[in-house]
């Protein structure tokens, strides 16, 4: 055995602090820089990554009764590639089989695989950057961050919460009750750590690694095995995942098929069948919700975490910086262009106008310094590329089609580069297509008839329909205070007057809470206790203890 607890132990230490005061902390760099990742990093990643492209994808000893794939980059690079399949029952015996030895485990020995396996995914940022570029459609800057760092600060995270949810309480204890004046009654109580079971992972497209990470990790740190689900076309990101996992589990003598890999491809998707095995225990999902309904109605006694569809809202009552809030939003609209699950959609602006730095602008103002602010940012077609992204799935652009025909444009979507779009802004209207998530870059600007009915509509689509985030710009605190008191009832995480680097889309390990778990667009948050406890229980076994 070479994987050791005291290897990693003050990262873990480190995180767990971090978990409790909230600030700013990493222990991976963001920055793709050769000073902190290696001169040689960024070649050695390129040439990892191409190596990969036409061949048959290795995992040692990995259940397989043939190779599939049917992965496409969205910006045009023929991949060719294929990963080991197996039937669905194929995979829950081999998880199964790796179960108990898994449970066996102590917990600094799970919990040490994990951080072991997240340092060495850490080294292979850049691979995972290309990997996660070509099967998102991110540009490399981004996918970089959210396949690489980002997403292992939430798989630490993870891990991290996972170790002080299984340590909080004793493992042992002598329980005395007095009893006047006879001898008081003594028992000896144990309690054990027990794992559900196995635990599926149903990755989704656009954030393969980020959104995939907390539950893989979480559900492998306390004892669970688990199979990995990716979305058909988005599997290589999870696939160099597995391959890491199996590795470090097999170093520190524990069975590789803790950690599977289950492949399909469109069309012939192996999920419900997963979902509807009785020995999957615990499912996480990323996705829509009509699938998440689907899972709600077809499984009893699992324990489902789901992140799923929502509409996010911006309400502007007013601001002091009106160019810096355009600017900000026009980033925010633009960002891989709209296929985040924090992008704003809806944007609520009362349609007597607002006051503003540069004196009382009017709703068709505001509109348009939007728009100014987006086609300025977009102009260069590399800059748009690189921000924008390219669509990660065709329907997206049949979609932004529909609701065009039937809505009022504001500003028309272009397309600077091969499948690369820009935001397509539309007027939205009474019941229009703005009532449900139109995912993509989608937004509709809406007149209400004052700052208060502005807040009441958008915490009352989070309320509905679900929201991840909300953003609002006053300058009125009386109208901030209302918004953070409608927005909390909401259950939506609420940013306040951003202009400067940071945005309404960004999510911080450590420090925000992804999803609150408290409206439609999902039941678990990244990462709170309630992430974890459901993962395991704790059976007592006590005895009379003899003197």
């Amino acid at each position: 055995m070479t994987i050791r607890f005291e290897t990693h132990s003050e990262m873990l230490a480190t995180a767990i602090k971090a978990l409790s005061a909230r600030d700013f902390w990493t222990p991976f760099s963001e920055v793709p820089s050769g000073k902190i990742y290696g001169e040689a990093a960024k070649s050695d990643g390129l040439a990892a990554f191409d190596a990969l492209i036409g061949q048959r994808f290795h995992l040692t000893d990995h259940p397989a009764e043939t190779h599939i794939g049917a992965e496409a980059s969205p910006w045009g690079l023929k991949l060719d590639l294929t990963y080991p399949a197996a039937t669905v029952e194929a995979l829950i015996d081999a998880s199964a089989a790796a179960q108990d030895a898994l449970a066996a485990a102590p917990i600094t020995t799970r919990v040490a695989v994990c951080l072991e396996a997240l340092v060495r995914l850490n080294k292979l940022s850049f691979q995972m950057g290309h990997a996660t570029m070509h099967t998102t459609g991110q540009a490399f800057p981004m996918a970089f961050q959210a396949g690489g760092p980002h997403a292992q600060d939430r798989g630490l995270e993870a891990v991290a919460m996972a170790y002080c949810e299984m340590t909080r309480f004793a493992e042992a204890a002598v329980w005395t009750k007095p009893q006047g004046k006879h001898d008081p009654i003594v028992m000896e109580k144990h309690w054990t750590i027990q794992p559900r079971g196995i635990a599926l992972t149903i990755g989704c497209n656009t954030f393969p690694t980020w959104n995939s990470y907390p539950g893989i990790f979480a559900s492998l740190a306390t004892g669970n095995p688990v199979i990995i689900k990716p979305h058909p076309k988005a599997i290589l990101p999870l696939a160099l995942t597995v391959r890491v996992l199996r590795e470090v589990l097999a170093e520190a003598g524990l069975p590789r098929d803790a950690v599977l890999l289950a492949v399909d491809t469109p069309g012939a998707e192996k999920t419900k069948q997963l979902v509807t095995h009785p020995d999957v225990a615990i499912i996480d999902y990323t996705g829509s919700s009509n699938f998440a309904d689907w899972i709600r109605q077809n499984t009893s006694r699992k324990r489902v975490f789901t992140e799923e569809t929502g509409v996010n809202s911006v309400v502007i009552t007013g601001t002091d910086d009106f160019d810096g809030m355009c600017a900000n939003l026009a980033f925010s609209l633009s960002l891989y262009s709209g296929q985040m699950c924090t992008s704003p959609q809806n944007i609520y602006i009362p349609e007597v106008g607002i006051d503003t730095d540069m004196g009382r602008k009017s709703f068709d103002d505001v509109t348009s310094g939007i728009v100014q602010a987006i086609d300025a940012l977009l102009q260069d077609p590399q800059t748009a590329a690189g921000i924008c992204g390219a669509l990660a799935n065709p329907a997206t652009r049949d979609r932004m089609s529909s609701v065009a025909h039937e809505s009022i444009v504001l500003r028309q979507s272009t397309s600077p580069a091969t499948n690369v779009v820009t935001p397509l802004i539309l007027k939205g209207r009474k019941d229009g297509p703005q009532d449900a998530e139109c995912f993509g870059p989608v937004s509709f600007v809406i007149p209400c008839t004052s700052a208060e009915d502005a807040i009441a509509q958008a915490a009352n689509i989070a309320r509905t329909e679900g929201a991840i985030t909300a953003a609002l710009y006053a300058t009125d605190d009386k109208l901030i205070a209302l918004a953070g008191q409608a927005f909390a009832r909401a259950a939506v995480n609420l940013s306040i007057n951003l202009t400067g680097k940071i945005y309404v889309n960004q999510s911080a390990a450590f420090s925000d809470f992804h999803v609150t778990g408290g409206n439609a667009s999902g039941n678990a948050s990244l990462t709170d206790p309630a992430f974890i406890a459901g993962r395991f229980t704790r059976p007592m076994r006590r005895w009379p203890k003899r003197c």
